[in-house]
């Protein structure tokens, strides 16, 4: 098992696990503090969609972090 899932490497630190803990801090945020959060929410979806399209070149990032985008600015209209 520790094979299928690369556990016998060492943990190599990727961007994406950044950005990945600053959107659970603003899903955590925005149930704390309410929807004006997520305009970091939105400047970090943002930011990472830019570096998806110019930098890593992964559509898998981009949908993710363009689903990101509209689920902000969905919050952003509810505000």
């Amino acid at each position: 098992m520790k094979e299928k899932w690369g556990l016998d490497k060492p943990y190599k630190f990727e961007w994406n696990d950044l950005r990945a803990v600053i959107t659970v801090i603003n899903v955590i945020l925005i149930m704390i503090f309410g929807l004006s959060i997520a305009w970091f929410g939105l400047a970090v979806a943002l930011i990472g969609l830019l570096k998806d399209f110019l930098v890593d070149h992964r559509i898998n990032g981009a949908i993710m972090h363009f689903s990101n985008v509209v689920l902000n600015l969905y919050f952003i209209m509810i505000l």
